[in-house]
């Protein structure tokens, strides 16, 4: 797994938390009990959890102990815990199992959404957000930087990249064991000052495992540079200056039978 740094991820907490909010505010549950945030980061998706429901005994689970010591820091009174989604696992049920951008740092969906579907009580949901958007100009660039001769020696054999299928998979893994299935996709514009806050977004996700790959400073520098050069061609500035980041992302809510 990539190396993640909680004050860069949130230097867009307001972009990076509305697909939660909009995720959160879809699920048709009332007063679930026990709630797990699967990948909570530093803690912004359980907050919108305990916002609408302030009742329940929510846990926050992430891999990364810099995401996780953020977390506590900005709510002490929550239950936060490092571990890896992977191998996570629990004896007692939960009403809802929810993931906001972290599925698709996770391998094997056929078998991962069932599993963490498993944990799920009669009557509740599992709930997931991801990004679909592998094939956007920020991702075609970032793969164009890597095979550049420079980089290659570091990045020749490839990176670790998300993990994200059509809706219709999906349905096709989750439909069998649920009495219902809500799936959509939203494509976010959202408005950044310039190209280099594109490169910015990227540093604190997907730039991440490209970055970790190279061997010092000077080398991710001039990687940056040359990334933030593709950038500006594919993402012009508008009149006023700014650029706009189209950014599409994939939910589903899954229902198991009470």
């Amino acid at each position: 797994m990539p190396s993640w740094n909680a004050d860069q991820y949130l230097r867009f907490a307001a972009e990076r938390t509305r697909p939660c909010r909009d995720l959160v505010a879809a699920i048709n549950l009332e007063t679930p009990q026990r709630i797990i945030d699967l990948g909570c980061g530093p803690g912004n998706s359980t907050s919108v959890l305990a916002q609408r429901w302030s009742e329940a005994e929510i846990v926050g689970l992430d891999s990364s102990d810099a995401m996780i010591e953020t977390a506590r820091k900005d709510a002490p009174e929550r239950a936060f815990v490092v571990g890896d989604i992977e191998s996570w696992s629990s004896e007692d049920p939960f009403d809802l199992v929810f993931s906001n951008a972290s599925l698709h740092w996770v391998e094997n969906h056929k078998a991962l959404y069932p599993r963490l579907l498993s944990f799920v009580a009669a009557g509740g949901a599992m709930a997931a957000q991801v990004p679909c958007n592998m094939n956007s100009p920020a991702h075609e660039i970032m793969r164009e930087t890597a095979r550049r001769p420079e980089f290659q020696a570091f990045l020749a054999d490839g990176v670790r990249q998300w993990q994200v299928h059509e809706p219709a998979f999906y349905y096709d893994v989750l439909a069998p064991h649920v009495s219902h299935v809500d799936i959509w996709t939203t494509e976010y514009m959202h408005i950044l000052s310039n190209a280099a806050a594109i490169v910015e977004w990227y540093k604190g996700t997907g730039l991440r495992p490209f970055l970790d790959r190279l061997p010092d400073a000077s080398m991710r520098t001039r990687f940056l540079e040359v990334y933030e050069e593709g950038i500006i061609r594919a993402y012009p500035a508008r009149p006023d200056g700014r650029v706009i980041l189209p950014f599409q992302r994939l939910f589903v809510v899954a229902y198991r039978s009470k």
